[in-house]
């Protein structure tokens, strides 16, 4: 018998999310049955999407959802050998014992050097999004202006650096100046603090007088609406997220881009990853390759220790990171 600490949903959030909200919890786990593996958390990640599905897919009560590295420490499942890691939907649980559903084992060809928490940031499920994004729902062409907000996070400091590779001009917006300088150091051709500006509209026409091809959209709400404005005839607009709607405790309301859209022939399409799941493995190495090249450069906020999940949580909705935030157990 193991013991695993687990965090669950107290209660459903209620605005911006509060430790009180979660519940940290004792478990005994059974022996790992045949087929089945028992693992042991390494790092785990904290995302912006726990926000919007904790509502839609978790019940009060529930150990809290999330995606984490992990060592399998005891194998009755041939194809997980014991030392060996794998990226697992497990949960804010230190320890899991689960069948292989979901496991994916980390490719056989990463570098000793490189530590494994890259396997939920860069070289993971964020740069996958970042990835797809670029390549299959905007179809990003060389010579064209991307827009990218939310720019100094997990996904879009990933999404500025993909387009530069692919020769584009790249303008990208954060919330601090930390982050903007973050931005310049990664190779964004303008950037700005949000925040600080003293109007968007002035900002964004600034950065890019010519308007924007394609637009990586992270953020939604007033940066939604006035980006739109900016874009070019026929601009595509690749919806990943929409941090600032998240925590609201009152549905924002308008304005309605349709006669943008229609004139300017716009074109707009949510996504996730998963979409392509049968391209992971590939475009994996291919980011790792990147990466080694010295074309792909990684930033991590890690904070310490299992029992803190709930703080890193909440403080990178709040915008405390730059890069990938994550917490090692």
């Amino acid at each position: 018998m193991v013991q695993s600490k687990a965090w669950t949903l107290t209660k459903h959030f209620d605005g911006w999310p509060k430790k009180s909200d979660f519940t940290l919890k004792l478990e005994t786990l059974p022996e790992p049955k045949d087929g089945e593996v028992l693992l042991e958390a390494v790092f785990l990640s904290v995302d912006p999407y726990m926000r919007p599905f904790s509502k839609i897919r978790m019940n009060e009560g529930d150990v809290m959802i999330g995606t984490q590295v992990a060592k399998v420490i005891q194998s009755n499942n041939p194809a997980f050998a014991v030392g060996s890691h794998v990226v697992g939907r497990c949960g804010w649980r230190t320890h899991t014992v689960c069948d292989a559903t979901g496991l994916v084992p980390i490719m056989e060809e990463w570098p000793e050097d490189v530590s494994l928490s890259l396997a939920l940031g860069a070289i993971g499920m964020p740069g996958l999004t970042a990835l797809y994004g670029i390549e299959e729902i905007l179809e990003l062409k060389a010579g064209e202006t991307l827009l990218v907000n939310a720019a100094a996070g997990a996904v879009g400091s990933v999404v500025g650096q993909i387009a530069k590779i692919k020769g584009c001009r790249v303008v990208g917006s954060a919330g601090s100046d930390a982050k903007v300088a973050f931005l310049r150091e990664l190779g964004f051709d303008r950037t700005f603090n949000y925040k600080t500006v003293g109007s968007l509209e002035d900002a964004l026409r600034t950065a890019a007088p010519e308007g924007y091809d394609c637009f990586f959209e992270n953020v939604g709400g007033p940066f939604y609406s006035a980006a739109l404005e900016q874009m070019n005839d026929f601009g595509r607009v690749a919806v990943c997220g929409g941090i600032s709607l998240y925590n609201d405790t009152t549905a924002q309301t308008g304005p309605y881009p349709h006669m943008t859209m229609i004139v300017k022939q716009l074109k707009m399409e949510g996504f996730v990853q998963g979409r392509w799941e049968h391209k992971h493995p590939e475009d994996l190495k291919r980011l790792m390759r990147w990466m080694r090249e010295g074309r792909l450069r990684c930033r991590e906020h890690i904070t310490e220790g299992f029992d803190n999940m709930p703080s890193a949580f909440i403080g990178m909705l709040q915008g405390e990171n730059i890069g990938k935030a994550l917490v090692k157990v």
